[in-house]
């Protein structure tokens, strides 16, 4: 059976579109002086909470020099490493925009005359940019202690895995045999167990002297004439 519903009629369509009308004039933003200094501190605050880490009104130039900044000290050696580094940077440069931010307020506030009223957004915006720095403050040393984490584990891992390489080349070589370190999965060249090896001998040989010249042997007499223990 064929629906017995109709379209609206021209005149219910016209009153609706009056009542959006008018509605919309009741909602055009914040209208007092103290409504539209708090849309304006709410503005400056906007960025800090965002996935993109520089604003439009921001230097991408300065940021990718900072970043790689981050990247030469920290020197990632696999994804997660590098990925660890980016939000460093990235929280780094949030941080360093706050105190930007609290100038402003501050200088807004002052400027040019101060109301009553006034000092109350901005109070409240300086508190809000506080929880947003300890945040962020606390999300900083989180992921910079789980970088070191990971690279100390893959540097202990590297280490053992190394000297493990330099073991098994200095045995074909005392035997004359060739030897590739592909062939049992190492990934260092040559060059580089050569010279783990190479400064490994050394630091031995700077341990033996050390102890022959700074520790006291044991059977030496005391000052009293006494031996020691």
């Amino acid at each position: 059976m064929p629906s017995t519903a109709t379209a609206p009629s021209q005149p219910d369509a016209i009153n609706r579109a009056a009542i959006n009308r008018a509605n919309s004039q009741h909602s055009t933003g914040p209208r007092t002086e103290a409504g539209k200094q708090r849309s304006a501190l709410n503005a400056l605050t906007h960025g800090l909470t965002c996935r993109t880490a520089v604003l439009p009104s921001e230097d991408p130039a300065a940021y990718q020099q900072r970043r790689s900044q981050f990247l030469e000290e920290y020197r990632p050696a696999t994804p997660t490493e590098t990925q660890l580094v980016h939000e460093l940077a990235d929280t780094a440069w949030r941080l360093n925009r706050i105190p930007l931010i609290e100038a402003d307020l501050l200088s807004r506030a002052q400027s040019p005359a101060p109301s009553p009223q006034s000092p109350a957004p901005a109070v409240a915006a300086l508190a809000t940019l506080g929880l947003h720095g300890h945040r962020l403050s606390r999300q900083f040393h989180k992921t910079l202690e789980h970088l070191r984490e990971i690279q100390l584990e893959r540097r202990e891992r590297e280490r053992r895995e190394l000297k493990d390489a330099a073991a098994i080349v200095q045995f074909h070589k005392h035997k004359g045999l060739p030897y590739d370190p592909a062939q049992d999965g190492f990934v260092f060249s040559k060059e580089v167990i050569q010279a783990f090896v190479q400064r490994t001998t050394h630091l031995n040989q700077a341990t033996r002297v050390e102890r022959f010249l700074f520790e006291e042997p044991a059977n030496s007499p005391k000052p009293n004439g006494q031996p020691t223990n």
